[in-house]
């Protein structure tokens, strides 16, 4: 950029900008999260005051679980159950192999009279006989046992998943704080009774705030995202404390002035909505007033 054309626009900035007057009026915002309760009974301990710092997992209370413990203890007994009515095919399939051995033994018997001509061939192949009946007896054993067994276990997954969701819905019944951050606001009391999606308390991180302010489109033509800008507090009646800030969102549409806003002239032009995010040194509290200066307005 040539040394002239720096020299035509800061004499254009300070003509747009001669009276001292910042770019940008609002108010700081947090980003708040609002906790409920993902669960239905009694609040028994919730351990939350308006103002206290919280970390984020941290177990600020809880809701009744007892209902749904006696039902987990009902389903675990089920599931128990489930094991002694399981069937075992070893003890009447080792009888079945007894009986076999011992026809196998008398037709190797009757086999060796057979080639001495001191039996019959009908002797012979009822032993035979005999022997395929009960293959076919411990065949059909097995199967018939390994099916009613079947149809047990098919009850055990259904059961295990109830357990599942009774554990997580146990979990839930816990009051978790998701982020870090200042407790605004506490819309309930222990001992009060409570219902899934009833609100708890509201959070918010003060690390950072936004100040959503609004300008002209013409003082907000050469911003862009990530711009570094000047942020102005109250200091007293007439000075100022200033911090650095970076503008974070930019309105597509103009809409018109909040009534919060400066002079009633102002108000009723149209104007966009920034949104400016600043460190905060524990001195911006949500909706204090701000000001914005762009960083071609800022005076070196």
């Amino acid at each position: 950029m040539k040394p002239s054309f720096l020299v035509v626009l800061l004499f254009i900035c300070i003509a747009c900008n001669d009276n001292g007057k910042a770019d940008s009026y609002g108010n700081f915002e947090a980003t708040s999260v609002l906790v409920s309760a993902k669960g239905n009974g009694e609040l028994l301990r919730f351990n939350v005051e308006e103002g206290e710092i919280l970390e984020e997992s941290a177990v600020v209370g809880v809701i009744d679980t007892l209902q749904l413990h006696l039902e987990r203890v009902k389903l675990r007994a089920q599931l128990e159950a489930l094991d002694l009515k399981l069937q075992e095919a070893a003890p009447e399939v080792a009888v079945l192999l007894e009986d076999r051995s011992n026809l196998i033994r008398e037709r190797d018997r009757t086999q060796r009279l057979f080639e001495q001509k001191a039996a019959t061939q009908q002797q012979l192949d009822d032993y035979n006989g005999k022997i395929d009946l009960v293959d076919q007896r411990i065949i059909t054993t097995r199967r018939n046992i390994s099916i009613a067994n079947r149809g047990i276990l098919s009850e055990q997954k259904p059961l295990e998943a109830q357990i599942a969701l009774l554990n997580k819905q146990i979990n839930d019944h816990s009051i978790i704080s998701p982020i870090s951050g200042t407790v605004l606001t506490k819309f309930a009391e222990e001992h009060e009774l409570v219902g899934q999606g009833t609100p708890l308390f509201k959070i918010a991180s003060l690390d950072q705030l936004k100040l959503k302010a609004y300008t002209s489109a013409t003082l907000l033509q050469k911003v862009k995202l990530g711009d570094k800008v000047s942020v102005r507090v109250d200091k007293g009646e007439e000075a100022y404390t200033t911090l650095e800030g970076t503008v974070t969102w930019i309105a597509s549409e103009a809409e018109f002035t909040p009534k919060t806003i400066e002079t009633k002239e102002e108000r009723i032009n149209l104007v966009y909505a920034v949104e400016v995010t600043v460190d905060n040194n524990g001195l911006l509290k949500i909706g204090m007033p701000g000001e914005v200066l762009f960083a071609y307005n800022i005076p070196e």
